[in-house]
């Protein structure tokens, strides 16, 4: 959603950031390229403004202009505009209300409400143990309850029996009455949208209010409609009074001009964010770590949950204790390919990682997507037990039956083959002994440096219990992460030689049995 935004400013940036000391003429002449991009990024021009004469008048006293790093003081400045341009401080959906808590959704039609309903609602009930009801109002659209009902098939959610020839407001009412009878925490009312706005909608609305009472009024807005969206939730907030805003397709490749403008523009936060198609992408919308994403310093608190979330606690135990015996057969790498696509795919944890902004370009020309892990895992999974257990036993005859099962070549094999020697090699020298082994040092050091301690399996004292980390010490861990270095653009990462954003065989250092490859990752050619 940010890259080019994050990019135009990256440079900006860094041209500051070069210098050994700025003069007026060199700030104004980078807020003039700061607005341009802005601009260029779809954010509403009166929002640009005020953002562009708030760091002006910051960045233009006297001790910026003769501290001893200037241009990471401006840096500091745009940040923390940033983050005050989105909203402070992130603001979740507000449950303090006596039960069932009425939240109502409205937008336009084609935002995405029905399936960001079932979104909200699989969330609440997951995440917060929350028994939720979802009601579908529309009852112009044809399918449209059908298709909430499905959605809360799937999820498991309750949803509330359709009854033809019910007015919307009259479903309200119902919905509210069965949450009450039915024990229900939370009740989703899913409202109907237009094409555009009009008088209709907005009575129908403000009537489904009076009837229901709702404690949330959640607008839901497409994030790719740029200005169009901010001007949806200034109407929407005047007619109806809306209490936050949810932007869908927020993975898409829109300019982000939406997202910030509709809080600066409408005063109202933005609570949630839709990343996927899938009904666990949906995010809290944090906008520190927005701006920390947009200037190129990574997310590494939002990449701790989302590993949190989606790697198998028991798993990874087993595999720490296998590690630590120098033990890494091809069914562990199948499940670490497994474990990265869940957490995004290699776009998605490259992008919250500090310092490597510009590595996905890198990554596209040199042939590495996310395609790949499909590839390797089908190649994986068309060989017996016995020879992934032990890949010695694959000769020519045993290849050539693997690549006609998983649609690849010999070639392709023998990468997958060579990428797993090179990492059972660095497992055993991490699992080896003499003060602990290596996994165990550079693990343990890495924990130290962001302030986590607490052993995982046969990590000995090393990899922190991601499952148990406080939201609170996520947050220390972001601060103590850009102390040491990491949240700085081109900061590189610990235990990889402070490479200036580089990764080990992409041009930066290299870590021991590596050898060109990206770490656990074959097919990407050695530099030459």
């Amino acid at each position: 959603m940010f890259e080019n935004l994050q990019d135009r400013l990256g440079s900006i940036l860094n041209g500051l950031t070069g210098r050994g000391a700025l003069s007026e003429a060199d700030v104004s002449a980078a807020l003039r390229e700061v607005r341009r991009a802005l601009l260029e990024a779809d954010v509403a021009l009166d929002v640009v403004r005020s953002f562009t004469d708030r760091v002006r008048e910051k960045a233009v006293g006297a001790e910026i202009l003769k501290s001893i790093k200037p241009g990471q003081m401006v840096v500091k400045i745009v940040h923390d505009e940033l983050i005050e341009m989105l909203g402070g401080e992130g603001v979740g959906i507000d449950l303090h209300a006596a039960a069932p808590v009425v939240v109502m959704m409205v937008g336009l039609q084609g935002s995405g409400k029905t399936t960001t309903s079932a979104k909200i609602a699989h969330r609440l009930s997951t995440r917060e143990k929350k028994k939720v009801l979802m009601a579908s109002l529309d009852t112009r659209r044809p399918a449209a309850q059908e298709q909430l009902r499905q959605l809360g098939a799937q999820a498991n959610i309750d949803t509330l029996p359709i009854i033809s020839g019910q007015s919307p407001t009259d479903i309200a009412a119902r919905a509210v009455q069965a949450a009450k009878l039915g024990g229900h925490d939370v009740v989703i009312l899913d409202t109907a949208g237009r094409t555009h706005i009009d008088e209709p909608l907005m009575v129908e609305m403000a009537d489904i209010k009076k009837r229901s009472n709702p404690h949330e009024i959640l607008l839901v807005a497409d994030s790719l409609t740029g200005q169009d969206a901010v001007n949806l939730a200034r109407s929407f907030d005047e007619r109806v009074g809306i209490t936050g805003l949810v932007l869908t397709r927020m993975d898409g490749d829109g300019r982000g001009g939406a997202a910030l403008s509709m809080r600066a523009v409408t005063g109202k936060p933005i609570k949630l964010i839709g990343v996927g198609e899938k009904m666990s992408e949906l995010e809290e919308f944090h906008p520190r770590r927005i701006a920390d994403r947009i200037l190129g310093m990574g997310d590494i608190v939002s990449l701790v949950e989302r590993a949190a979330e989606n790697i198998d606690a028991e798993k990874a135990a087993a595999m720490a204790a296998k590690m630590a015996k120098g033990k890494f057969d091809l069914d562990d790498l199948a499940d670490q390919l497994r474990q990265m696509q869940k957490m995004g795919g290699m776009g998605g944890i490259i992008g919250m990682m500090p310092g490597m902004a510009g590595m996905k370009d890198k990554m596209a020309a040199a042939g590495l997507d996310d395609k790949l892990f499909g590839r390797q895992i089908a190649i994986i999974q068309s060989m017996t037990k016995a020879e992934r257990t032990n890949p010695d036993l694959l000769k020519h005859s045993r290849k050539k039956r693997i690549a006609a099962g998983s649609g690849t070549d010999a070639a392709a094999i023998n990468k997958l083959l060579k990428m797993h020697r090179q990492m059972a090699d660095m497992m055993k020298m991490m699992g080896g002994k003499g003060k602990g082994g290596m996994m165990k040092q550079m693990m343990g050091g890495l924990a130290g440096k962001m302030g986590l301690g607490g052993g995982m399996g046969g990590m000995g004292g090393g990899m922190p219990d991601l499952s148990n980390i406080d939201p609170r010490q996520l947050e220390a861990l972001q601060k103590q992460a850009e102390a040491a270095g990491l949240g700085k653009p081109g900061g590189g990462m610990p235990g990889l030689g402070g490479l200036p954003g580089g990764l080990p065989g992409l041009g930066g250092a290299k870590l021991p049995g590596l050898g060109g490859g990206f770490p656990g990752l074959p097919g990407l050619p050695k530099k030459k």
